[in-house]
């Protein structure tokens, strides 16, 4: 009977990591809530999330949350480099949007969750790789953690669900196509004015806060950027149609302040 007893759960054990090991790399579950819930506006460059739409699909964002938090270390550490980060940043977007459905529609921004002591980014609300995990886990001791991805094209792909923040995609990212649409979010991020500008009366630049605050990130020489004013310059034809102050911003000639965080929720009302 214990011989019987062994055999069963064996079994039982290479069944589900063969079930783990086949996760589902297109991130369909989540892709067809995206689609469903995220408009885009400002010509593509921003979008708002209709979280009112999430909530009645709860059930929907959990089973695919639940296949999220399924899946072991080891199964993820056996996948490519790519694979691993649009794991991650859609594993970051996907419990954002969890934690806002904790109270919505009772709340105006992210930073109404938490506590008096803690953040919302710092809540152990969910489990990942059979850990107690929260937000601020994901983000900063695996995504961004040293040698590891090394890409600060992450800041404008996990959103904290904020007007400030770089647009939610109304699709995810997937290991085959992560560079195209990293490449293709710090565009767009750079288009919307709301967030990055040139001020002709002040001739300075006016940009997001994230510049600020993850300076570091964009001094490691990925993708040619090894300072903020390197992003900026290659941005330039994004942040103004100016062409002389075009070329003054590739030239690291123009002076850049930052513009206060708009941290109301995104929410397509």
């Amino acid at each position: 009977m214990k011989k019987i007893i062994q055999l069963v759960a064996a079994t039982a054990l290479l069944f589900a990591s063969s079930a783990f090991a086949q996760f589902d790399q297109s991130h369909k579950a989540f892709d067809d809530l995206l689609k469903k819930h995220v408009t885009y506006i400002s010509n593509g460059s921003a979008s708002q999330v209709s979280y009112a739409g999430f909530l009645k699909d709860r059930a929907a964002l959990k089973m695919y949350l639940d296949s999220v938090s399924a899946v072991p270390e080891a199964t993820y550490k056996s996948w490519n480099k790519n694979q691993q980060l649009a794991f991650l940043i859609n594993a970051y977007n996907a419990y954002t949007i969890e934690l806002i459905l904790t109270k919505y529609p009772n709340l105006k921004s992210i930073r109404d969750l938490g506590g008096t002591f803690s953040k919302p980014w710092s809540l152990k609300f969910f489990n990942l790789f059979g850990r107690e995990t929260t937000l601020d886990n994901i983000e900063h001791d695996m995504i961004r953690a040293e040698g590891v991805f090394n890409d600060p094209r992450i800041h404008v792909a996990v959103v904290c669900a904020s007007i400030g923040c770089p647009m939610l995609r109304s699709e995810v990212f997937t290991g085959d196509k992560i560079d195209a649409q990293l490449d293709d979010a710090m565009s767009r991020f750079f288009s919307d004015h709301s967030r990055n500008r040139y001020n002709a009366e002040s001739k300075k630049l006016e940009v997001t806060k994230l510049l600020d605050w993850y300076k570091k990130d964009f001094t490691k020489g990925y993708k040619g950027f090894n300072s903020v004013e390197s992003v900026l310059a290659k941005y330039a034809d994004k942040l103004t149609d100016d062409v002389a102050a075009r070329a003054d911003i590739k030239a690291g000639k123009v002076a850049v302040t930052h513009l206060d965080y708009d941290w109301n929720l995104n929410d397509k009302k």
